[in-house]
Protein backbone atom coordinates (compact mmCIF):
# COMPACT_ATOMS: atom_id res chain seq x y z
CA UNK A 1 0.00 0.00 0.00
CA UNK A 2 1.46 3.08 -0.51
CA UNK A 3 1.87 5.97 2.00
CA UNK A 4 -0.96 8.33 0.94
CA UNK A 5 -3.40 5.79 0.69
CA UNK A 6 -2.31 4.16 4.25
CA UNK A 7 -2.60 7.58 5.20
CA UNK A 8 -6.06 8.59 4.12
CA UNK A 9 -6.87 4.36 5.38
CA UNK A 10 -6.29 5.65 8.61
CA UNK A 11 -8.02 8.66 8.79
CA UNK A 12 -10.92 7.53 7.80
CA UNK A 13 -10.95 4.26 10.14
CA UNK A 14 -10.58 6.70 13.10
CA UNK A 15 -13.61 8.64 11.70
CA UNK A 16 -16.00 5.75 12.16
CA UNK A 17 -14.26 5.00 15.25
CA UNK A 18 -14.76 8.49 16.39
CA UNK A 19 -18.40 8.58 15.98
CA UNK A 20 -19.17 5.00 18.20
CA UNK A 21 -16.79 6.47 21.22
CA UNK A 22 -18.31 9.49 21.06
CA UNK A 23 -21.39 7.40 22.71
CA UNK A 24 -19.24 5.53 25.17
CA UNK A 25 -20.67 6.07 28.67
CA UNK A 26 -18.39 7.21 31.44
CA UNK A 27 -18.51 3.77 33.26
CA UNK A 28 -17.29 2.30 29.60
CA UNK A 29 -14.72 4.43 28.86
CA UNK A 30 -13.30 4.47 32.85
CA UNK A 31 -13.39 0.55 32.38
CA UNK A 32 -11.18 0.82 29.29
CA UNK A 33 -8.74 2.92 30.60
CA UNK A 34 -8.26 0.76 33.61
CA UNK A 35 -7.86 -2.24 30.69
CA UNK A 36 -5.46 -0.50 28.76
CA UNK A 37 -3.07 -0.11 32.36
CA UNK A 38 -3.28 -3.53 32.74
CA UNK A 39 -2.30 -4.12 29.89
CA UNK A 40 0.79 -1.84 29.80
CA UNK A 41 1.99 -4.02 32.50
CA UNK A 42 0.89 -7.85 31.40
CA UNK A 43 3.26 -6.15 28.54
CA UNK A 44 5.66 -5.08 30.32
CA UNK A 45 8.72 -7.25 28.95
CA UNK A 46 7.79 -6.41 25.60
CA UNK A 47 7.35 -3.12 25.31
CA UNK A 48 10.92 -2.60 27.49
CA UNK A 49 12.43 -4.63 24.72
CA UNK A 50 11.02 -2.62 21.98
CA UNK A 51 12.33 0.16 23.92
CA UNK A 52 15.99 -1.14 24.10
CA UNK A 53 16.16 -1.45 20.35
CA UNK A 54 15.25 2.24 20.70
CA UNK A 55 17.84 3.02 22.83
CA UNK A 56 20.75 1.07 21.48
CA UNK A 57 19.58 3.09 17.84
CA UNK A 58 19.90 5.96 19.51
CA UNK A 59 23.32 7.54 18.56
CA UNK A 60 22.07 7.00 15.22
CA UNK A 61 19.71 9.77 15.21
CA UNK A 62 21.86 11.86 16.83
CA UNK A 63 20.44 12.00 20.08
CA UNK A 64 21.79 14.35 23.19
CA UNK A 65 21.70 12.65 26.52
CA UNK A 66 19.24 14.44 27.46
CA UNK A 67 16.81 13.09 24.53
CA UNK A 68 17.75 9.45 24.76
CA UNK A 69 16.54 10.10 28.50
CA UNK A 70 13.09 10.68 27.50
CA UNK A 71 13.41 7.59 25.39
CA UNK A 72 14.34 5.48 27.81
CA UNK A 73 11.76 3.22 29.34
CA UNK A 74 12.58 1.41 32.77
CA UNK A 75 10.24 -0.98 34.79
CA UNK A 76 9.46 2.26 36.99
CA UNK A 77 8.32 4.27 34.17
CA UNK A 78 6.27 1.86 32.36
CA UNK A 79 4.23 1.43 36.36
CA UNK A 80 4.00 5.29 36.34
CA UNK A 81 2.30 5.45 32.97
CA UNK A 82 -0.35 2.80 33.81
CA UNK A 83 -0.88 4.64 37.13
CA UNK A 84 -1.19 7.69 35.24
CA UNK A 85 -3.79 5.87 33.27
CA UNK A 86 -5.69 4.85 36.38
CA UNK A 87 -5.68 8.29 37.72
CA UNK A 88 -7.26 9.80 34.33
CA UNK A 89 -9.97 7.09 34.80
CA UNK A 90 -10.52 8.31 38.53
CA UNK A 91 -11.16 12.24 37.13
CA UNK A 92 -14.40 13.66 36.32
CA UNK A 93 -15.60 13.35 32.68
CA UNK A 94 -16.53 16.85 31.07
CA UNK A 95 -17.98 15.07 28.01
CA UNK A 96 -21.69 15.73 28.54
CA UNK A 97 -20.87 18.81 30.85
CA UNK A 98 -23.34 21.73 31.06
CA UNK A 99 -21.99 25.02 30.98
CA UNK A 100 -24.44 26.89 30.89
CA UNK A 101 -28.29 27.02 30.28
CA UNK A 102 -31.15 29.67 29.35
CA UNK A 103 -34.76 30.41 28.75
CA UNK A 104 -35.80 32.46 25.92
CA UNK A 105 -38.53 34.64 26.39
CA UNK A 106 -40.34 32.31 23.37
CA UNK A 107 -39.90 29.35 26.08
CA UNK A 108 -36.71 27.93 24.10
CA UNK A 109 -34.74 26.02 25.83
CA UNK A 110 -30.59 26.51 25.34
CA UNK A 111 -27.81 24.43 27.08
CA UNK A 112 -23.93 24.76 25.97
CA UNK A 113 -22.99 21.63 26.74
CA UNK A 114 -19.32 19.53 26.48
CA UNK A 115 -18.75 17.51 24.00
CA UNK A 116 -16.06 15.54 22.06
CA UNK A 117 -13.95 16.87 19.12
CA UNK A 118 -13.71 14.39 16.89
CA UNK A 119 -10.46 12.92 15.78
CA UNK A 120 -7.27 14.25 17.04
CA UNK A 121 -3.72 14.18 15.50
CA UNK A 122 -0.44 14.06 17.77
CA UNK A 123 2.98 14.42 16.41
CA UNK A 124 5.59 14.27 18.46
CA UNK A 125 9.15 13.15 19.12
CA UNK A 126 11.30 10.88 20.93
CA UNK A 127 8.87 10.57 24.14
CA UNK A 128 7.00 7.45 24.29
CA UNK A 129 5.13 8.25 27.40
CA UNK A 130 3.35 10.86 24.81
CA UNK A 131 1.83 7.90 23.40
CA UNK A 132 0.42 6.87 26.42
CA UNK A 133 -0.31 10.17 27.64
CA UNK A 134 -2.42 11.48 24.41
CA UNK A 135 -4.37 8.10 23.86
CA UNK A 136 -5.31 8.36 27.32
CA UNK A 137 -6.52 11.82 26.98
CA UNK A 138 -8.33 11.70 24.31
CA UNK A 139 -10.12 8.22 24.70
CA UNK A 140 -11.27 9.29 28.13
CA UNK A 141 -12.97 12.60 25.77
CA UNK A 142 -13.99 10.36 23.08
CA UNK A 143 -11.94 11.10 20.61
CA UNK A 144 -10.24 8.85 18.66
CA UNK A 145 -6.50 9.49 18.05
CA UNK A 146 -4.08 9.24 15.45
CA UNK A 147 -0.30 8.92 17.07
CA UNK A 148 2.66 10.21 14.73
CA UNK A 149 5.89 9.58 16.46
CA UNK A 150 9.90 10.20 15.76
CA UNK A 151 11.19 7.41 14.14
CA UNK A 152 13.87 7.27 17.15
CA UNK A 153 11.49 5.97 19.48
CA UNK A 154 8.96 3.69 16.36
CA UNK A 155 9.79 0.06 18.31
CA UNK A 156 8.02 1.90 21.52
CA UNK A 157 5.23 3.42 20.23
CA UNK A 158 4.15 0.16 18.60
CA UNK A 159 4.49 -1.94 21.29
CA UNK A 160 2.82 1.01 23.41
CA UNK A 161 -0.42 1.71 20.95
CA UNK A 162 -0.70 -2.14 20.60
CA UNK A 163 -0.78 -2.93 24.24
CA UNK A 164 -3.36 0.09 24.22
CA UNK A 165 -5.75 -0.81 21.70
CA UNK A 166 -5.77 -4.62 22.45
CA UNK A 167 -6.42 -4.00 26.57
CA UNK A 168 -9.28 -1.46 25.63
CA UNK A 169 -10.81 -2.98 23.19
CA UNK A 170 -11.67 -6.12 25.77
CA UNK A 171 -13.56 -3.60 27.80
CA UNK A 172 -15.57 -2.07 24.99
CA UNK A 173 -13.37 0.60 23.33
CA UNK A 174 -13.89 0.52 19.55
CA UNK A 175 -12.02 -0.61 17.13
CA UNK A 176 -8.88 1.98 15.08
CA UNK A 177 -9.72 4.42 18.26
CA UNK A 178 -6.22 4.68 18.83
CA UNK A 179 -4.02 4.13 16.02
CA UNK A 180 -0.09 4.76 15.12
CA UNK A 181 1.36 5.41 11.84
CA UNK A 182 3.58 2.17 11.30
CA UNK A 183 6.37 4.21 9.28
CA UNK A 184 9.20 6.89 9.83
CA UNK A 185 8.61 8.70 6.90
CA UNK A 186 8.34 12.02 6.93
CA UNK A 187 6.13 12.29 3.99
CA UNK A 188 3.52 11.31 6.56
CA UNK A 189 4.00 14.55 8.80
CA UNK A 190 2.18 16.46 5.46
CA UNK A 191 -0.05 13.91 4.62
CA UNK A 192 -1.92 13.94 8.39
CA UNK A 193 -1.71 17.93 8.09
CA UNK A 194 -3.29 17.98 5.15
CA UNK A 195 -6.16 15.58 5.67
CA UNK A 196 -8.62 17.96 7.62
CA UNK A 197 -11.16 16.15 6.46
CA UNK A 198 -10.61 13.35 8.73
CA UNK A 199 -8.79 14.84 11.52
CA UNK A 200 -10.27 18.24 13.87
CA UNK A 201 -7.08 19.11 15.06
CA UNK A 202 -3.51 18.37 15.42
CA UNK A 203 -1.50 18.85 18.30
CA UNK A 204 2.66 19.11 17.62
CA UNK A 205 4.98 18.12 20.19
CA UNK A 206 8.44 18.47 19.58
CA UNK A 207 11.33 20.99 18.33
CA UNK A 208 10.43 24.19 16.61
CA UNK A 209 11.30 22.47 12.94
CA UNK A 210 8.82 19.95 13.68
CA UNK A 211 6.34 22.29 14.73
CA UNK A 212 6.82 24.91 12.14
CA UNK A 213 6.80 21.83 9.35
CA UNK A 214 2.87 20.82 11.06
CA UNK A 215 1.88 24.38 11.16
CA UNK A 216 2.93 25.69 7.08
CA UNK A 217 1.48 22.35 5.94
CA UNK A 218 -2.23 21.94 8.39
CA UNK A 219 -5.22 22.64 6.71
CA UNK A 220 -7.18 22.31 10.43
CA UNK A 221 -6.47 24.10 13.41
CA UNK A 222 -2.95 23.44 15.36
CA UNK A 223 -2.27 23.43 19.32
CA UNK A 224 1.41 24.02 19.73
CA UNK A 225 3.73 25.97 21.77
CA UNK A 226 6.99 26.52 19.85
CA UNK A 227 9.86 27.12 22.11
CA UNK A 228 10.68 26.89 26.37
CA UNK A 229 12.35 30.34 26.90
CA UNK A 230 11.59 30.30 30.88
CA UNK A 231 12.17 32.43 33.16
CA UNK A 232 13.27 33.48 36.54
CA UNK A 233 12.63 37.08 38.12
CA UNK A 234 14.81 37.20 40.89
CA UNK A 235 13.18 40.74 42.99
CA UNK A 236 15.12 43.24 45.30
CA UNK A 237 12.46 42.05 47.58
CA UNK A 238 13.00 37.83 47.46
CA UNK A 239 14.62 35.50 49.76
CA UNK A 240 17.73 34.74 48.59
CA UNK A 241 18.39 31.28 49.63
CA UNK A 242 14.29 30.27 47.99
CA UNK A 243 15.68 32.51 45.08
CA UNK A 244 18.70 29.93 44.66
CA UNK A 245 16.92 27.01 45.07
CA UNK A 246 14.08 27.70 42.77
CA UNK A 247 16.44 28.50 40.02
CA UNK A 248 18.51 25.32 40.84
CA UNK A 249 15.51 23.21 40.47
CA UNK A 250 14.65 25.29 37.02
CA UNK A 251 17.39 24.77 35.52
CA UNK A 252 19.27 21.57 36.86
CA UNK A 253 16.52 19.20 37.99
CA UNK A 254 15.53 17.97 34.40
CA UNK A 255 17.19 20.77 32.01
CA UNK A 256 16.23 18.86 28.69
CA UNK A 257 12.22 19.74 29.36
CA UNK A 258 10.52 22.65 28.08
CA UNK A 259 9.50 23.97 31.19
CA UNK A 260 13.18 24.00 32.82
CA UNK A 261 14.74 27.52 33.09
CA UNK A 262 16.59 29.77 30.28
CA UNK A 263 17.37 32.61 32.05
CA UNK A 264 17.69 34.16 35.02
CA UNK A 265 16.78 37.94 35.59
CA UNK A 266 18.21 39.91 38.78
CA UNK A 267 17.21 42.73 40.14
CA UNK A 268 20.28 45.19 40.24
CA UNK A 269 19.89 45.82 44.57
CA UNK A 270 19.76 41.59 45.03
CA UNK A 271 22.19 40.79 42.48
CA UNK A 272 25.21 40.46 44.06
CA UNK A 273 24.33 38.90 47.33
CA UNK A 274 22.14 36.26 45.38
CA UNK A 275 25.19 35.69 42.67
CA UNK A 276 27.13 34.47 45.39
CA UNK A 277 24.51 32.24 47.00
CA UNK A 278 23.44 30.97 43.57
CA UNK A 279 26.52 31.10 41.52
CA UNK A 280 28.29 28.23 43.86
CA UNK A 281 25.40 25.84 43.86
CA UNK A 282 25.46 26.58 39.70
CA UNK A 283 28.85 25.41 38.95
CA UNK A 284 28.72 22.35 41.28
CA UNK A 285 25.49 20.93 38.82
CA UNK A 286 28.62 22.39 35.84
CA UNK A 287 26.15 25.21 34.77
CA UNK A 288 28.00 27.26 31.89
CA UNK A 289 26.09 31.38 32.45
CA UNK A 290 25.68 33.76 29.58
CA UNK A 291 25.98 36.92 31.25
CA UNK A 292 25.46 40.89 30.22
CA UNK A 293 27.54 43.32 31.09
CA UNK A 294 26.63 44.04 34.66
CA UNK A 295 26.38 40.50 35.70
CA UNK A 296 29.69 38.94 33.85
CA UNK A 297 31.88 41.55 35.78
CA UNK A 298 29.89 40.53 39.24
CA UNK A 299 30.49 36.90 38.14
CA UNK A 300 34.12 37.03 36.98
CA UNK A 301 34.48 38.68 40.22
CA UNK A 302 33.41 35.39 42.17
CA UNK A 303 35.91 33.74 39.43
CA UNK A 304 32.72 31.46 38.26
CA UNK A 305 34.33 28.31 36.41
CA UNK A 306 31.93 28.43 32.75
CA UNK A 307 31.22 32.20 31.80
CA UNK A 308 30.89 33.61 28.82
CA UNK A 309 29.09 37.32 27.81
CA UNK A 310 25.74 37.23 26.80
CA UNK A 311 24.87 37.83 22.94
CA UNK A 312 21.43 39.32 21.69
CA UNK A 313 20.59 35.51 20.50
CA UNK A 314 21.49 34.42 24.02
CA UNK A 315 18.16 35.40 25.25
CA UNK A 316 16.19 34.09 23.05
CA UNK A 317 17.69 30.59 22.81
CA UNK A 318 15.84 27.77 24.29
CA UNK A 319 19.16 25.74 25.34
CA UNK A 320 17.68 22.37 26.81
CA UNK A 321 21.10 22.02 28.50
CA UNK A 322 23.00 23.12 31.49
CA UNK A 323 23.46 26.55 29.87
CA UNK A 324 21.25 29.77 31.17
CA UNK A 325 21.56 33.44 30.03
CA UNK A 326 21.55 36.25 32.93
CA UNK A 327 20.50 39.77 33.03
CA UNK A 328 20.66 42.18 35.73
CA UNK A 329 17.62 44.84 35.56
CA UNK A 330 17.08 48.31 37.48
CA UNK A 331 13.58 47.64 38.57
CA UNK A 332 10.19 45.27 38.04
CA UNK A 333 9.09 46.56 34.58
CA UNK A 334 12.59 46.39 32.82
CA UNK A 335 12.01 42.63 33.83
CA UNK A 336 8.83 42.29 32.59
CA UNK A 337 9.83 44.11 29.38
CA UNK A 338 12.85 41.64 28.67
CA UNK A 339 10.20 38.67 29.35
CA UNK A 340 8.10 39.84 26.76
CA UNK A 341 10.48 41.14 24.34
CA UNK A 342 12.74 37.53 24.44
CA UNK A 343 10.26 35.06 26.31
CA UNK A 344 8.09 32.66 24.38
CA UNK A 345 5.19 32.69 26.97
CA UNK A 346 5.77 29.53 28.24
CA UNK A 347 6.45 29.40 31.87
CA UNK A 348 8.09 32.54 33.90
CA UNK A 349 8.51 33.13 37.65
CA UNK A 350 8.93 35.64 40.12
CA UNK A 351 10.87 35.11 43.41
CA UNK A 352 9.89 38.41 45.92
CA UNK A 353 8.41 39.06 49.31
CA UNK A 354 6.56 41.81 48.12
CA UNK A 355 3.25 40.76 47.32
CA UNK A 356 2.36 43.67 45.33
CA UNK A 357 4.74 43.18 42.67
CA UNK A 358 4.14 39.49 43.08
CA UNK A 359 0.21 40.81 42.15
CA UNK A 360 1.95 42.72 39.16
CA UNK A 361 4.28 40.36 38.05
CA UNK A 362 1.22 38.15 37.21
CA UNK A 363 -0.95 39.97 35.64
CA UNK A 364 1.46 41.94 33.59
CA UNK A 365 3.52 38.68 32.30
CA UNK A 366 1.61 36.81 29.08
CA UNK A 367 2.45 33.52 30.00
CA UNK A 368 0.40 30.36 29.59
CA UNK A 369 1.55 30.01 33.17
CA UNK A 370 3.37 32.59 35.55
CA UNK A 371 4.69 31.67 39.24
CA UNK A 372 5.17 33.55 42.20
CA UNK A 373 7.65 31.86 44.43
CA UNK A 374 7.64 28.32 42.65
CA UNK A 375 10.03 26.75 40.12
CA UNK A 376 8.57 26.19 36.58
CA UNK A 377 8.98 23.33 36.27
CA UNK A 378 5.92 22.56 37.83
CA UNK A 379 3.94 23.25 34.40
CA UNK A 380 2.76 19.81 34.07
CA UNK A 381 -0.81 18.12 33.43
CA UNK A 382 0.05 15.36 36.57
CA UNK A 383 1.76 18.66 38.77
CA UNK A 384 -1.67 20.53 38.13
CA UNK A 385 -3.95 17.15 39.25
CA UNK A 386 -4.52 16.89 35.60
CA UNK A 387 -3.49 13.09 35.54
CA UNK A 388 -1.64 13.84 32.42
CA UNK A 389 -1.63 16.37 29.48
CA UNK A 390 -1.29 16.14 25.56
CA UNK A 391 1.11 19.26 25.66
CA UNK A 392 1.86 22.57 26.74
CA UNK A 393 0.14 25.49 24.87
CA UNK A 394 1.41 28.65 23.97
CA UNK A 395 -1.77 29.75 21.82
CA UNK A 396 -4.55 31.84 23.08
CA UNK A 397 -7.35 30.27 21.44
CA UNK A 398 -9.33 27.09 22.86
CA UNK A 399 -6.61 26.10 25.16
CA UNK A 400 -3.20 27.35 26.80
CA UNK A 401 -0.82 26.36 29.47
CA UNK A 402 -0.98 22.23 29.87
CA UNK A 403 -3.67 21.05 27.66
CA UNK A 404 -5.68 17.92 29.58
CA UNK A 405 -9.19 17.10 29.34
CA UNK A 406 -11.76 19.66 29.01
CA UNK A 407 -8.96 21.21 26.86
CA UNK A 408 -9.62 18.23 24.29
CA UNK A 409 -13.59 19.41 24.13
CA UNK A 410 -15.72 21.28 22.23
CA UNK A 411 -19.18 22.22 23.26
CA UNK A 412 -22.56 22.03 21.69
CA UNK A 413 -25.71 24.10 22.36
CA UNK A 414 -28.91 21.86 22.22
CA UNK A 415 -32.42 23.73 21.91
CA UNK A 416 -35.26 22.32 22.92
CA UNK A 417 -38.58 23.82 21.97
CA UNK A 418 -42.22 23.35 21.47
CA UNK A 419 -43.36 24.36 18.80
CA UNK A 420 -41.71 27.94 18.53
CA UNK A 421 -41.33 29.41 15.17
CA UNK A 422 -39.76 32.76 14.45
CA UNK A 423 -41.79 35.51 13.79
Amino acid sequence: MQLSDLISDIGRRARVASRSLSNLSTDTKNAVLRAMADELLVREPAILEANARDVAGASDHGLAPAAVDRLRLTPARLRAMAEGIRHVADLPDPVNEVLDEWTRPNGIRISKVRKPIGVIGIIYESRPNVTSDAAVLCIKTGNAVILRGGSESIHSNLALAEAMQVGGSRAGLPEDSIQLIPVTDRDAVRMMAQMDDCIDVLVPRGGKSLIEAVVSNARMPVIKHYDGVCHIYVDAAADLEMAASILINAKCQRPGVCNSAECVVVHRDAAEAFFKIAAPQLAVHGVELRADEDSFSQLKTLNYPLLAQASEEDYRTEYLALILSVRIVPDLAAAVDHIERYGSHHSDAIVTRDAVAAERFLNEVDSATVYWNASTRFTDGAEFGFGAEIGISTDKLHARGPMALPELTTYRYFIRGEGQIRE
